[in-house]
Order: C-alpha cells, then structure tokens, then sequence
C-alpha cells in the first residue's frame, strides 16, 4: 500500500476516534446538566459526525483495497508475459532450425537417386543425456517409399578410455523409434540416456537398408 493512503486512513481513523471521545465526553457532562435538550441536539451532531467519518473511512479503505487488487493483476499479468515471451523464443529458434533443414533439402529436390543424411545435430540437454536431430532424404523423383532403420553410435570417454555405444542395441525396447519408412524425406529426433560420467567425443549416424549401409555422416560435440 502506497504510504500517501496508509497515512490517509491513519487520520481519518484518528479523526473518527476522537469525534467518539468528544461525544462519550460530552455526554457524560449532559446527564448530569440540567439542560437535556442540549444533550440531545450535542448527541444528534455528534451521531451524525461519526457516521459522516465511518463513511469517509470505508471509502477510503475500498480504494486501498481496489489499489491493492489491481497491482497484484498488474504483477501477475506481467509474470504471465515474461513466460509467454520466453515461449516465443524458444519457438523461434525451434522454427529457425526448421527453416534450415528445409533449406538444406530443397536443392536436392531433384538431385542424383539414393539416401542422404542432410544434417546431424547433436546437444547435451543433460548431465547424462544427449539430444539429436537429423534429416534424412532421399533424391530424385521419388518413386519409390524407402524402409530401413537408423543407427547411431556415440564414442565416449569413460574411466579414460574409448568406449563405443551403438543405439539402438539388439534387444531394446526401443526399436521402433529407429525405423524409417519416407518418401522424399524424414525427420529424426530424440535423447539418448548415457552412463554417468561418460564423456561424448563423436557421433555417427547411419542409414541401413536390410543391414547395409546407405548413408552416414559424423559430428563432435
């Protein structure tokens, strides 16, 4: 609360408990005086001087209240924004990515037959896991829908030696998620959980159609 209003009800309150103190005073004195009516009438003003101050109060204390009301809106109004502006930026990034995988695919619209891999992006999104993102397309016209599976091998440093892991293993669960069935092209993503402390130093990705290899390109984080 702004200290201006604080202190502009402090003094009505004030005001109001001293008229009260006026009035309690003075009717004292009138009980005892000879003059009733004058003790009425002093009643009377003093009643009306009270509700006129009761009143004043109560504005002012609802316009605290609303003041109150609308900077806490404001605050979460604003709060709100900060987030949304946050989400736009990570949208415009994530749309720029796109943007230049597209780019990337379209001068080979029409280039030479077979499969390629137009571009391998890896990121440590953490401590032990690694994101990827690749595009894999095939040139020419495209008559035919291509069905292989991608492979992705990670060269780590643990304990101070190499160690190479392939994804996906032979007997995951997880197969699914490396098979490709496209036309003209196909977006791959996703996280590769690795063991704690492992170090990434490479990573390959290749295409393989019925278990040789098409397509296959290298990137160090």
């Amino acid at each position: 609360m702004p200290w201006s209003l604080r202190i502009l009800v402090l003094a009505v309150a004030l005001g109001a408990g001293g008229a009260i103190a006026m009035w309690t005073y003075d009717l004292g004195r009138g009980l005892t005086a000879p003059n009733a009516g004058t003790t009425r009438k002093r009643l009377s003003e003093y009643q009306e001087q009270v509700e006129k101050l009761t009143e004043e109060r109560d504005q002012y204390s609802s316009t605290v209240n609303a003041a109150e009301s609308q900077l806490n809106i404001e605050r979460s109004a604003q709060k709100q924004l900060a987030a949304q502006v946050k989400a736009l930026e990570l949208e415009n990034t994530r749309l720029n990515e796109d943007l230049a995988f597209f780019e990337s695919l379209l001068p080979n619209a029409t280039g030479p037959l077979g499969v390629a891999i137009r571009r391998l992006k890896i990121d440590l999104v953490g401590p032990n896991q690694l994101r990827y993102r690749l595009l894999i397309m095939q040139g020419g016209k495209g008559d035919r829908d291509f069905m292989g599976n991608l492979q992705l091998s990670v060269t780590t440093l643990q304990g101070g030696k190499n160690v190479m892991m392939n994804f996906p293993e032979g007997n995951s669960n997880e197969l699914d998620k490396f098979k490709l069935s496209f036309k003209h092209y196909q977006r791959v993503e996703g996280v590769l959980t690795l063991p704690e402390g492992a170090s990434v130093r490479l990573v390959q990705a290749r295409v393989l159609e019925k278990g040789q290899v098409r397509a296959q390109q290298s990137a160090n984080l």
